[in-house]
């Protein structure tokens, strides 16, 4: 990848972290490039309509334009659209939030959901963030269908993340890892208490035809209070149901393609 392209592909990254607005100082020195040379990358982005400034001279800021790509992509692959009524079926059965995630190469991105919460805590990451292997049910699930070996490549390049970030029980070795995945597979399905963030707790099942890599993952998430083990135990079924619809359905997506 040249540089101009790899310094730019970080600025978007970057940005699409900070929504309150990023001073070219900031950028410029958090990913060591040259004021003149971010300046310049910045005025491109703005001319191109990725990025735009609050105010003349100030702070820059990504626009929708990124997203509207993704969701345009999404929307002609139709798989969000088919998975909907799936998901909210589950979610109204469930009371809590439902997500899919979709497989792409060695990532796996949270990229539709269905909120059955209708009072008290609704527990709701944003879309469009790629899952953090080691410590969600989601990446659990994913892994839970590759050998020992891959998932630990792949948590491996990710890192496990500083522990303060996620929750107390969350896995920081290799063996307390490869623990939560030979339970999953003994399961079936993937739940996880307290690992992600403090007080919550997921489950999650591939969407896999057989013969077939994962195409993405299925999970239900929600507060401890409510969404406890035996709660989940029960949800079990109706969530492998789900993942089971959802495979079925895949085939009709053109993204189904990239797994054969």
């Amino acid at each position: 990848m040249s540089g101009v392209m790899a310094r730019t592909l970080a600025i978007l990254e970057l940005l699409a972290g900070q929504v309150g607005g990023t001073p070219l100082a900031y950028i410029a020195d958090e990913l060591d490039i040259p004021r003149g040379a971010c300046h310049r990358l910045l005025t491109d982005l703005k001319a191109h309509g990725y990025v735009r400034q609050l105010r003349e001279h100030g702070d820059y800021v990504l626009t929708t334009k990124l997203v509207g790509l993704g969701l345009s992509f999404l929307s002609t692959s139709g798989i969000v659209d088919m998975a909907q009524t799936t998901l909210d079926r589950l979610a109204e059965a469930s009371g809590e939030l439902v997500r899919m995630a979709l497989v792409d190469g060695d990532r796996i991105t949270w990229v539709a959901k269905a909120q059955g919460a209708v009072k008290g805590l609704k527990y709701d990451p944003d879309m469009g963030m790629d899952t953090r292997l080691s410590c969600t049910a989601t990446g659990h699930a994913w892994m839970m269908t590759m050998t020992d070996e891959r998932a630990v490549e792949l948590v491996s390049r990710q890192g496990f993340g500083q522990p303060e970030d996620f929750g107390p029980a969350a896995p920081t070795t290799i063996n307390g890892l490869l623990a939560f995945l030979h339970a999953a597979r003994e399961r079936g399905y993937a739940t996880i208490v307290e690992v992600f963030a403090p007080g919550m707790t997921a489950m999650a099942a591939p969407i896999r035809r057989k013969g077939y890599p994962a195409t993405g993952v299925i999970s239900i998430a929600g507060p401890r209070i409510r969404l406890d083990e035996k709660r989940m135990a029960a949800l079990g079924p109706a969530l492998l149901a789900a993942a089971a619809e959802l495979a079925a359905a895949s085939h009709a997506s053109p993204l189904f393609e990239r797994f054969k």
